[in-house]
């Protein structure tokens, strides 16, 4: 731990420096900028009168001006990506400290229907999510949410050598998430897909070769005007015929710019993004077919982002009231860029969404990349194929505080269903959420709380947290009934790891003893592996005539008047409970 606040605390300082070097080289930038207005109003002063030295000086100025402010661009840009290099190596130093409920909750993908999500605090305040998801863009957080919605157990080696590559690589994730976190966009990447496969050209084949032709008799006009061949008017008329023109479509090319506008930021950005992903070679099988996803035989896919960025760019020019009238006027620029445009959307508009899902799914790993990084200590679990479901050695779960989280040992075979009694408050919850976690973490391929793990995998389904529904007219003991009934569908048509807690909460004792026996039967029947918990002691009886399902418990003791926990997971039946005491211990009852 103490080398990671090293090495978040190093970056700080070294950032801080970098930053202060550009916001000197922003201020002389400021100061030149000014200097050079300056300067052209004098030119313009002493030589008014003389209309060719001061269209001269406004060309001149113009031009330079334009330069500058490309250069003060890109200074801002550096200052911008060095706050954000800043703001995430802080980031990283609160989260050691446990310090995190300030980023998302991803509360936006939570789903009561879902496998297991609900159940094991996998969204919201407090959540694993918010815990350790990184994601500097919308679609990136999409899918790290949807890696561990997914229930998806293939490739987990491989998933595995990903995650380790990029944990090695904490300066390369940094350039990456800090890149991603400057992309500026009105709407998410799914819009401009649809925007792109959807767009109808309206630029005539003609206009291909027309600015060409149009600028060139435009410089010959200026040459033959300064040679004095040819009066002021004779530009004036050629500009009016050059805005005629443009003005043809100019209701379609306000459209294309509004659009332009809002996408341009984006694929700007993204330029950036997968120029660190084409000039990274990755060792991993899973991160070099990720990264073939955006390498071309002949041309670089950044490039040919950069290209369409530029000629988005180009249409903002227009806002410019001088570029506008003489862009156009003489050169019919703006009837260019559309023309370039509509030829780059038919040549490349279809690859688009494979290249922004790569760079979403970079996005998704850097934070499980980030996450093996930050927990050095956790283990990668051995893959096989053997009976044993799970054995964990020293497992804890990673949301509570490594100094007050008590490890336990477990080992659980296929088929094989565990019942798990125990006092209130003594631990039973959590190991459910412990067990159900490194599940969902190990089919991700991350690394988990524990000293060793071996893992053959398996799905996850469970039944933790159900709720009644007033909108839907439905009691809690139906919702219950109905969760239950989409666990026995499920395990007809693939192997599950199954969670329950407390089943059949919502009828009455001797119902809930009957049918709860009933219910295990019906699991173990089916082969299905899992962990039930329940304060329900006579359902531990159940073991005494099925083979597959053992007995283990967490224990509370009352020493000196007062609950003491050990949070330890132990083999057989829990004999105290704790609810009576507690009710007299708050003065509940007498």
């Amino acid at each position: 731990m103490q080398e990671l606040h090293f090495f978040y605390s190093g970056e700080i300082e070294k950032y801080t420096k970098e930053l202060s070097q550009i916001k000197k080289l922003l201020f002389a930038s400021s100061m030149l900028r000014l200097a050079i207005f300056v300067l052209a109003g004098f030119a313009i002063y002493f030589t008014f009168g003389d209309t060719k030295w001061v269209l001269a000086v406004l060309l001149v100025t113009i031009v330079l001006f334009l330069f500058l402010v490309t250069r003060h661009s890109g200074l801002q840009y550096r200052r911008d990506r060095l706050l954000a290099l800043l703001q995430i190596n802080r980031t990283e130093l609160k989260v050691l400290n446990r310090d995190f409920h300030d980023l998302p909750e991803g509360d936006e993908f939570k789903d009561p229907l879902h496998y297991f999500s609900q159940d094991i605090d996998l969204f919201g305040r407090g959540s694993f999510f918010q815990y350790a998801n990184r994601t500097a863009l919308k679609q990136g957080a999409e899918t790290f949410a949807g890696l561990f919605k997914a229930n998806n157990i293939d490739n987990i080696k491989e998933k595995q050598e990903a995650i380790k590559e990029l944990g090695k690589m904490p300066q390369w994730r940094q350039n990456f998430s800090a890149t991603a976190s400057l992309t500026q966009t009105e709407g998410n990447t799914d819009t401009i897909v649809k925007w792109l496969d959807k767009y109808v050209p309206f630029i005539p084949k003609v206009i291909r070769y027309l600015p060409y032709v149009f600028s060139g008799v435009s410089v010959l006009l200026f040459v033959l005007y300064f040679m004095d061949f040819v009066p002021e008017s004779m530009l004036v008329l050629w500009l009016v015929v050059g805005m005629g023109i443009t003005g043809i479509y100019t209701k379609k090319i306000t459209s294309l710019g509004g659009d332009a506008s809002k996408v341009q930021s984006t694929f700007q950005q993204y330029n950036k993004l997968l120029t660190l992903i084409e000039d990274t070679e990755f060792k991993s099988d899973y991160l070099k077919e990720l990264r073939s996803n955006v390498l071309r035989d002949q041309e670089k896919t950044s490039l040919i982002i950069a290209q369409f960025s530029k000629q988005l760019n180009s249409l903002d020019k227009n806002n410019n009231i001088i570029y506008l009238f003489l862009g156009n006027g003489f050169f019919l620029r703006t009837l260019t860029h559309c023309y370039e445009i509509e030829k780059w959307i038919a040549k490349h508009g279809n690859f688009v969404k494979k290249w922004f899902d790569t760079i979403a799914f970079f996005d998704a790993y850097n934070s499980l990349g980030n996450f093996a990084f930050n927990h050095p200590e956790y283990t990668f679990p051995n893959i096989n194929s053997d009976a044993v479901i799970l054995k964990s050695t020293g497992a804890g779960h990673p949301l509570l505080n490594p100094e007050k989280s008590v490890l336990n040992d477990f080992e659980i075979d296929r088929e094989q269903f565990f019942i798990v009694t125990g006092a209130n408050m003594a631990g039973k919850s959590t190991f459910l959420r412990t067990v159900s976690l490194q599940i969902v973490m190990a089919n991700v391929g991350l690394p988990l709380c524990a000293k060793q793990v071996d893992y053959s995998p398996i799905k996850l389904i469970t039944s933790m947290r159900t709720t009644d529904s007033l909108t839907d007219d439905e009691s809690y003991f139906f919702s219950e009934l109905k969760r239950l009934k989409f666990i026995v569908d499920e395990i007809q048509n693939d192997r599950y790891f199954i969670v329950l807690d407390e089943i059949l909460k919502g009828t009455n004792s001797t119902d809930k003893a009957e049918g709860s026996r009933k219910f295990v039967e019906r699991l173990v029947a089916s082969r299905s592996t899992g962990i039930i918990a329940t304060h329900d002691l006579s359902l531990c009886e159940v073991a005494d005539t099925l083979p597959q399902v053992e007995n283990h418990y967490f224990d509370a003791e009352i020493i000196n008047n007062e609950l003491h926990f050990d949070y330890k997971f132990k083999d057989g039946i829990c004999q105290n409970m704790n609810a009576s005491f507690l009710l007299k211990k708050m003065e509940i009852v007498e």
